[in-house]
């Protein structure tokens, strides 16, 4: 299944000089999501992993669906403010100053080995904050794995220490 061809562009969206690639219609379509998730599940199912962790909002949808058919535990990455209990943070920059991501402490144990999912791979910086949280619990980050993958972003770069797995490149 060719999933660029089903993947809508928005031209400066969210704003100008952005081209915006909108996953919705794979979500829309039961077969395309069916496909991903298929995928993803092949690509990690002979690994030694406890958890798939999800990066906040669109990695809720693909990892807690690849959990599930993995039959592995589920965990969130979010942004700060949005998770109850004792949290560690991560802060990280971003285009215009810093963003700050957070988990539960008692997520990740010691030697937990984990997949990290997201939708897409850009510069690179969400998903390092992603793994800065499991290392800070002692986990092992084992890879990540993303929908869309922009490659002129040099995402993959900053991961370079990781197995890095996307669908689609741009």
């Amino acid at each position: 299944m060719e999933l660029k061809h089903i993947i809508k562009n928005y031209a400066d969206f969210p704003k100008k000089g952005i081209l915006f690639r909108d996953i919705n219609p794979l979500l829309e379509d039961h077969k395309c999501f069916n496909f991903i998730i298929k995928k993803l599940k092949n690509r990690y199912q002979d690994m030694d992993i406890k958890y798939i962790v999800g990066i906040e909002s669109r990695g809720f949808i693909f990892g807690s669906s690849l959990a599930k058919e993995l039959e592995k535990g589920f965990i969130v990455v979010r942004k700060e403010g949005k998770l109850p209990g004792q949290t560690i943070k991560q802060s990280y920059n971003i285009e215009y100053g810093k963003a700050t991501m957070e988990m539960q402490k008692d997520a990740i144990r010691e030697n937990d080995k984990v997949i990290i999912i997201d939708d897409l791979l850009a510069t690179g910086g969400t998903a390092l904050a992603a793994a800065n949280l499991i290392k800070k619990l002692k986990g092992e980050v084992m890879g990540f794995g993303f929908v869309i993958e922009l490659t002129e972003l040099n995402g993959r770069n900053i991961l370079k220490n990781y197995d890095v797995h996307s669908l689609v490149k741009y």
